[in-house]
């Protein structure tokens, strides 16, 4: 192991997982961009937009500079992946693909010794978190009921008051803990019939997060599709989709998930895979090419991508049962998921949805499409650019005079609702499934 000030060479790109070449030289270095991405709008500095973080990977792929550069190390992690970037690149630069590389390079480095380790804490974390919690469903849905322990004995508001979070700096992060519901999971294996006649035959994504802190949110989206013709199956042996680690720098980690998923839903017969989070939709949509070097799983995970639909993808394509809702007589307003309008680039669909809710009036927001902080971890990874985005996000939220922010990804709910209890608003954060479902209750 070495020591950052014994680092006397620069250190390069090398095995598995370098950021493609044909990649970094598409961008045209045309500034397209800058406006889209959410560090630049905030720091108007040139290294925290895509262009300058693409400036840094070709001057390692170069050999001008090493992974060493703290300014490298810096950007990469100091970048969203939100993938405004592409949306809005006329060059077509896959800009989430060279990222994710350039972190897992990082990481590799930092494992093998070429660059010096993570300080013990995050090493920790990062093993608990990528090698066991989220690779292992028994084992998070058990710390999802220590979770709920925690909030229902007390033991979180004390812990609160007495000031211990804040002196182990921890305050920030424990307040992004969402409320565990008492069903904290869905079981699978489970084949729930449309009620009426059957129109399709869905699988869902049950997932981690979603299938415990956000159980009631698959309980939601499970009638919303029964309500309209949907046979839903939930397959057994599924897990984690891998965002988290394809994010994190961890892309092997993710291949491993990305195995298991396909395992888990090919030979089902369904007409479609449903994900009802954001993150996680773009990555299943991308496992052809986080698995495109590997001859036995490509094309099974074309084949199982070819079929995932987000819910508001899936549902906009149908002939909406209208005729069983009620009005709701609410005022939303929507907030877009990153990996929603940019990865997956679903935009009209969640619109067109809540315009189909009898009494439900959507205003827009202002920059409903710019990231709201959360991006995965990095509210914990990034807590201060995190915040001044989740604030910009909440002021133009706040100025529609909605009632409800209306969103389709739990690390933005987890964002807003975070920032929501910080200002003692009494404006709440909905899955665009749970206000569908309310109309179909009513």
């Amino acid at each position: 192991m070495i020591a950052e000030h014994e680092i006397t060479a620069r250190v390069p790109f090398a095995g598995s997982d370098i950021p493609s070449d044909a990649v970094i030289n598409s961008c045209v270095h045309c500034g397209l961009c800058l406006p889209a991405c959410p560090t630049y709008r905030e720091t108007g500095l040139e290294q925290f937009s895509p262009r300058g973080r693409i400036y840094l990977m070709k001057a390692v792929a170069d050999g001008r500079i090493g992974m060493e550069s703290a300014v490298f190390q810096e950007q990469m992690s100091a970048c969203l992946n939100c993938r405004a970037c592409e949306a809005v690149c006329p060059s077509g630069v896959l800009y989430g693909q060279i990222l994710e590389a350039s972190r897992t390079q990082i990481e590799q480095a930092k494992a093998d010794g070429r660059l010096p380790p993570h300080p013990w804490p995050a090493r920790l974390l990062r093993f608990g978190a990528f090698g066991v919690l989220f690779r292992r469903p028994g084992l998070f849905r058990l710390f999802s009921r220590l979770m709920w322990l925690y909030q229902k004995s007390g033991l979180q508001a004390l812990a609160r008051r007495s000031g211990a979070l804040r002196a182990l700096k921890l305050d920030e992060t424990e307040a992004l803990l969402p409320p565990i519901c008492d069903r904290f999971t869905i079981p699978e294996g489970q084949v729930l019939p449309a009620e009426g006649a059957e129109r399709f035959t869905v699988a869902l994504l049950t997932g981690c997060i979603m299938s415990t802190a956000f159980a009631d949110v698959h309980e939601a989206t499970i009638r919303v599709l029964r309500k309209n013709g949907c046979t839903v199956i939930l397959p057994p042996d599924q897990g984690c989709c891998g965002a988290l680690h394809a994010h994190g720098g961890d892309l092997n980690g993710a291949r491993d998930l990305a195995r298991q998923n396909i395992a888990a839903f090919e030979g089902l017969g369904v007409d479609a895979i449903i994900v009802n989070a954001a993150g996680c939709g773009s990555t299943l949509k991308e496992y052809g090419h986080l698995l495109h070097d590997d001859p036995q799983w490509k094309d099974r995970a074309d084949r199982f991508s070819a079929k995932v639909k987000d819910v508001t993808e899936f549902l906009a394509t149908l002939d909406l049962n209208t005729v069983d809702m009620r009005p709701l007589n609410l005022t939303v307003t929507y907030q877009e998921p990153c990996h929603l309008a940019h990865a997956q680039r679903i935009s009209a669909q969640p619109r067109q949805l809540l315009r189909a809710i009898p009494g439900v009036t959507l205003r827009e927001m202002q920059e409903s499409s710019l990231c709201c902080g959360s991006a995965g971890i990095y509210n914990i990874t990034q807590p201060d650019m995190a915040t001044r985005l989740g604030e910009r996000k909440l002021n133009h939220a706040e100025a529609t005079g909605a009632e409800v922010i209306v969103t389709a990804n739990p690390g933005c709910h987890l964002q807003l609702e975070s920032g929501l209890r910080r200002r003692g608003s009494k404006m709440q954060v909905r899955h665009i499934v749970e206000v569908l479902d309310e109309a179909y209750k009513r």
